[in-house]
């Protein structure tokens, strides 16, 4: 344990661990040190002056943000000299910052503007004209007013440490000094906003933001990003029922502050003119919209009809869906229409992952153990292009904990700039890469492997098999796309028992039915058939073009429900926005359902989770505990049989996500888009 010490802050004593920063030691007692440069994730700064504290025995002020607690210690934080120095940085700080806090996008919200009113910096001694100068467009998403800025270099630190991108840097010195981007005029980074959420100030601001609304004209709704698998929490800011922003400003999801440009930008997607707001059914002169009630007759017709006449059944479903949807569809494709061929585009050999753990204990990986292992191990995966939040969580690993970070890739990847040893193969030698760093690997004391597609089947096994040769403690994250792949495979969307895969279905010349829910399985495929084709979407597709009936669904920013990260951890979804004439895909299961006389249950989210809680392996949550905190699954009990069909990713970038990121204007205006995987910093 480490050594303690007794000091007393504003007349109360407190202890606290030997070093610590006195701004943190106060904040952690409940007294607040304010402070612009400071940030507890980065580097110390000790620039703005503003958590200046008066210490018994010490000459003069101290900056809290880089002082040390000692024994004996005796601080006031509050003091009249203490506010007097504060009112004199404010002052000095508001000496060329513009008085426009009426039309700054950080109205409602600005450190600056909340510290002039606490500590009553209303007037100011300088009565020269303001220098001004003209705001620059740095990129589609980040705008930057220098006269705003008070050089707490927050912004810099964040895009250096945080992102490990280095795209903003400071030009001159003394008080010409401002921030730059590194190169050029323009930002040549991951566009993830992240300088903007972390400024304190309106000095960076959002393009797709800026001039749009204030925060109290908003509703607050944190929800899960739809866009790949690693989970993160994004609050969406909502007016008249749309998205205005996103960011994550109560810090409450896996990912604290984290986001990347997928996260905070690309909800634009709902509202693209393109979006599906009616039922749609083919006719000799194209697609014609109809009603609710007549396309819910239809399909409930055709399938009870289907059944009847025991004709083949397929149903592809979706890993965008939630995990109430798809436990229903599941059981709707099995027990209502008696069919076993049902799959979903699997990203990640899941079925020999859980297989290959059987009977371990403690062999799953969450993203905080990515953040505290000692080793970290990426093997066949562009971690930072598909997975930014696991990377991001290996990169704070390295820069805190000191962690030893290895890669085995096909390609240079950004993990490469700090790894501790990184490792070229060809396509199938990923798994004798990571033997070739055994020894290393075994030094790190503990590690966390993460890996893609490349790795499956027999080389899974092998994988894992490696991994208990190294007598250490070892877990592992079985990398998969989207927000809810791992959910669609827990749920059941997969074929069993000698069902069909998504690709035999596909091919199949005997298939009568085909029902596809949220899915593109045809954008890059062919049907050898002619089956009666369902399509719930949200556009009209490669696939929904080739459907007899296309409905329009909801999206996941449009819903309740519960969705499993890549890591296995299941998230509560908040609807935060409607769009007029869809359905979520539940409410369409359980009306079809309806209309062909089955009785499935009630198709209400809290509903279907609880029979979820009774029937799931490791989904026994309460509703109370996934309101507060994510759950991390077990590993599935028992064997788990091969399942036929491909096991590939869709390699998104960044930039990138699926059929989505066609429909967003914010991922197809930035400079990188459509970006590419194993290209390194770039």
């Amino acid at each position: 344990m480490a050594e303690q010490v007794k000091l007393t802050i504003d007349g109360r004593e407190v202890h606290a661990e030997k070093g610590a920063l006195l701004i943190e030691v106060a904040r952690q007692n409940g007294i607040e040190v304010p402070a612009f440069c400071y940030h507890q994730d980065y580097t110390l700064q000790a620039a703005c002056r503003m958590c200046l504290v008066e210490i018994e025995k010490t000459p003069k002020l101290q900056v809290g943000c880089t002082t040390p607690v000692a024994e004996g210690m005796v601080v006031r934080t509050d003091s009249d000299l203490v506010k007097k120095a504060r009112k004199g940085t404010l002052e000095f700080l508001l000496t060329n910052h513009p008085l426009d806090c009426p039309v700054c996008d950080k109205g409602g919200e600005c450190e600056l503007q909340d510290m002039v009113f606490r500590y009553g910096a209303g007037e100011s001694r300088f009565v020269e004209r303001k220098v001004h100068t003209d705001e620059k467009q740095w990129s589609p998403v980040v705008f930057f007013d220098a006269p705003r800025c008070i050089l707490c270099y927050r912004c810099v630190r964040v895009c250096n440490e945080g992102m490990n991108v280095g795209a903003l840097g400071v030009g001159n010195r003394g008080v010409i000094a401002e921030i730059i981007p590194n190169k050029h005029d323009h930002l040549e980074c991951d566009e993830c906003g992240a300088c903007i959420d972390i400024c304190p100030v309106g000095a960076l601001t959002s393009g797709a933001y800026r001039y749009q609304t204030r925060p109290w004209e908003m509703e607050h709704v944190g929800t899960i990003c739809t866009h790949c698998g690693d989970g993160c929490k994004t609050t969406l800011g909502v007016r008249n029922d749309e998205i205005m922003r996103g960011n994550n400003r109560d810090q409450t999801g896996i990912n604290g502050e984290f986001l990347c440009v997928k996260g905070r930008y690309a909800f634009d997607f709902t509202k693209h003119p393109e979006r599906l707001q009616s039922p749609m059914m083919k006719t000799a002169k194209g697609f014609e919209p109809i009603s609710w009630a007549r396309a819910l007759t239809m399909v409930g017709e055709r399938f009870s009809l289907a059944k009847l006449s025991h004709k083949k059944f397929g149903v592809i479903g979706s890993n965008h869906t939630t995990n109430e949807e798809n436990f229903f569809l599941a059981k709707f494709a099995r027990q209502g229409l008696e069919t076993k061929h049902i799959d979903h585009h699997r990203s990640g050999d899941l079925a020999t992952f859980f297989d290959a753990l059987s009977g371990k204990t403690n062999a799953l990986a969450t993203a905080d153990d990515v953040d505290k292992a000692k080793g970290v191990l990426v093997v066949g995966a562009d971690l930072a292009q598909q997975h930014p939040f696991l990377a991001f969580q290996a990169r704070a690993n390295f820069r805190h904990h000191h962690a030893q970070v290895f890669t085995v890739t096909t390609g240079p990847v950004r993990e490469d700039n700090y790894a501790a040893a990184s490792v070229r193969v060809q396509k199938g030698g990923e798994v004798a890469g990571a033997e070739s760093l055994r020894d290393k690997l075994k030094a790190a004391g503990d590690l966390v492997i993460l890996f893609g597609d490349a790795v499956q089947g027999d080389a899974l096994r092998k994988l894992i098999a490696f991994g208990d040769s190294l007598g250490i403690p070892v877990k592992y994250i079985c990398l998969v796309d989207y927000a809810n792949s791992r959910g669609a495979f827990d749920m059941g969307l997969i074929p069993r028992d000698g069902g069909m895969s998504r690709e035999q279905m596909l091919a199949a010349t005997d298939l009568d039915v085909l029902w596809v829910v949220g899915a593109n399985p045809l954008k890059n495929a062919k049907l050898a058939s002619h089956p009666f084709m369902v399509v719930q979407d949200l556009f009209m597709t490669e696939t929904a073009q080739q459907a007899d009936i296309v409905l329009p669904a909801a999206s996941a920013y449009e819903k309740n429900g519960t969705v499993t990260n890549t890591a296995g951890q299941v998230q509560k979804l908040t609807r935060a926005i409607s769009v007029m004439g869809t359905k979520t895909d539940l409410e369409i299961f359980g009306q079809i359902a309806k209309e062909m006389g089955l009785n499935l249950g009630i198709w209400l989210p809290d509903k279907v989770f609880a029979e979820i809680r009774k029937s799931v392996h490791g989904y026994d949550i309460s509703p109370a505990t996934l309101a507060v905190s994510p759950a991390p699954t077990m590993p599935l009990n028992g064997r788990v049989a091969a399942l036929p069909g491909a096991i590939q990713s869709a390699g998104d970038t960044l930039f990138t996500s699926g059929s989505l990121s066609k429909y967003s204007h914010t991922l197809n205006s930035v400079m990188e888009a459509p970006g590419k995987l194993y290209g390194g910093e770039r």
